[in-house]
């Protein structure tokens, strides 16, 4: 798929290169491993034992943590809006339409989530939404759900340190936090224009796949600034994304609780807050296959929770966003579909 992006110079450059050979093998190699983990770890706690705790769940009750996840993403859809110039509401659905199709893209296809982001750039730009407006708002947006994944571990931390005090957890947690607001403190400073070095870095690098790339550099930028000027606006991305975090550990309370464990909602908050950021900390790896497997394994046990049954509720979240995410990949190729149809018959039409 070449070109999906649009015309937005960030978004072709990324689709065309986020998977050059080297990493095209890196993601295969990381995804195949964590695979094997993941069937590692559920034999080894009993794939009848997972299965069983898995068949506990019911269609009503796979229907509501189903009709969370869309509400979560309606939520996150909302806070790229708040962000976003040129606020319009009429344009509210397709901001929501961009994220969810960026989730479900991360969620369901083997790319990283640079992949989901560039796929969500170009959902949008479908509906009108120029491609610097998309490329430049998805950047803050990231950064704006960074910052606020900052928080949201930081309060699992807290959580954590107030349950097992000595966890072996809390050191490496607290030191992971520190660095990421650093490197996020350094990722805002870059784009906000701070960094000269770094602007004509970009431009020399841009220069050589677009001919007109310092033009297309400042459009961006100038977008950027222009985003980055709505102090308000920041705030409220942030606390939308903050709250969406904490919905997501809400959403693991809703499933654990489908399959009869009576975690207390805090606990729940907690083991979200620090598989989030053990899964920022491998972004590489495909729908973090093995990751997510390990992470509630791992962290359902510090609360009590019996390996195999984090394990289900790993596979009923993955389950959750095969369902979901299946439909919105194949609305979104029916739409790519029909617009390169019309696209074709446009041009056929004016060659008579």
């Amino acid at each position: 798929m070449r070109r999906v992006c649009g015309n937005g110079p960030l978004a072709v450059w990324l689709q065309d290169r986020q998977n050059p050979p080297v990493m095209k093998r890196l993601s295969y190699i990381l995804a195949l491993l964590g695979v094997l983990l993941a069937l590692l770890l559920v034999s080894w706690f009993g794939f009848g034992n997972v299965i069983r705790a898995v068949g506990r769940v019911g269609w009503l009750d796979f229907a509501v943590i189903a009709g969370w996840q869309i509400l979560l993403f309606a939520l996150l859809g909302i806070a790229w809006q708040v962000i976003t110039p040129g606020y319009s509401p009429g344009r509210l659905w397709v901001m929501i339409w961009g994220r969810m199709v960026r989730d479900a893209s991360s969620n369901c296809l083997p790319f990283s989530q640079v992949g989901g982001f560039i796929f969500g750039i170009r959902a949008v730009t479908l509906h009108g939404v120029e491609w610097h407006t998309a490329t430049a708002s998805t950047v803050v947006d990231v950064t704006a759900e960074f910052l606020a994944q900052i928080a949201f571990a930081a309060i699992g931390l807290g959580i954590l340190l107030s349950r097992a005090p000595s966890s072996r957890l809390a050191v490496p947690m607290e030191v992971g936090i520190a660095l990421a607001i650093l490197a996020c403190i350094g990722f805002v400073w870059v784009q906000r224009g701070a960094a000269s070095v770094f602007s004509r870095l970009g431009r020399r690098i841009a220069a050589r796949w677009f001919p007109n790339a310092d033009e297309r550099f400042e459009v961006l930028q100038a977008e950027m600034t222009l985003i980055y000027g709505h102090a308000f606006r920041l705030a409220l991305g942030f606390g939308l994304h903050l709250i969406g975090w904490i919905c997501a550990g809400i959403s693991d309370w809703i499933i654990y609780h489908a399959l009869g464990v009576p975690i207390a909602v805090d606990d729940a908050l907690a083991i979200e807050a620090l598989l989030s950021a053990a899964a920022a900390v491998a972004f590489l790896v495909p729908v973090n296959a093995g990751v997510q497997e390990a992470g509630y394994a791992g962290l359902g046990a510090i609360f009590g929770v019996a390996p195999g049954l984090s394990l289900a509720v790993s596979l009923v979240r993955r389950a959750r966003d095969i369902a979901v995410g299946v439909p919105i990949l194949l609305i979104w190729q029916y739409v790519e579909v029909r617009r390169l149809r019309q696209r074709r018959r446009a041009l056929a039409g004016s060659g008579d």
